[in-house]
């Protein structure tokens, strides 16, 4: 099961919910193509070790998850916690 608050507090940031965007619309972004797309895209200046510290947030809420292809990691949304967390309250 995952942790409620965490979920609430990586939704909370703006910055967290874009990144969270586009990686729905595309599923597989490296952290180079994310970061390219979010100041391309949204205009937002931030380093990818900005993104980084956000991914981290979203990845303990279970929200973002990673795997080697190649030589890049790509990163991919999941959904699943959100799902289960609202389950109860729409269902």
């Amino acid at each position: 099961m995952w942790n409620k608050d965490a979920i609430f507090k990586a939704l909370s940031d703006s910055t967290r919910r874009l990144i969270l965007d586009e990686l729905s619309e595309r599923n597989e972004l490296t952290l180079y193509e994310l970061t390219a797309r979010l100041v391309m895209k949204h205009n937002l200046s931030i380093s990818r070790q900005g993104i980084a510290k956000h991914l981290n947030v979203l990845d303990d809420a279970g929200l973002v998850k990673s795997k080697r292809k190649g030589k890049f990691r790509v990163l991919m949304f999941n959904n699943e916690p959100l799902k289960n967390l609202l389950k109860g309250w729409v269902e």
